[in-house]
């Protein structure tokens, strides 16, 4: 006997595209999803990820950047200007 039905929060039904939907379950066949909201089903794949972290934008900065101030502007409003005026 397989382990119990459980959601996994945040997923996304690739058909119907609802979210909170997708539960996940397994049997004696393997690991298996399923939208309760449109029944879509689909049976996870055998093989392990081994591919590591994704590419991403993040992650593959080479953070090169000179992260110092250049230069400090300071804004002044207009009721700055009638108090200066006024003294």
């Amino acid at each position: 006997m397989g382990r119990p039905k459980r959601f996994i929060a945040g997923a996304v039904c690739p058909r119907c595209g609802e979210m909170d939907k997708i539960m996940m379950y397994s049997t004696d066949e393997g690991q298996f999803r399923e939208c309760v909201a449109c029944g879509f089903e689909d049976k996870q794949s055998e093989e392990s990820d081994t591919s590591g972290e994704l590419t991403t934008r993040v992650n593959q900065r080479k953070n090169e950047d000179d992260h110092t101030v250049k230069q400090v502007v300071f804004f002044k409003s207009a009721a700055d200007d009638d108090e200066e005026s006024s003294d």
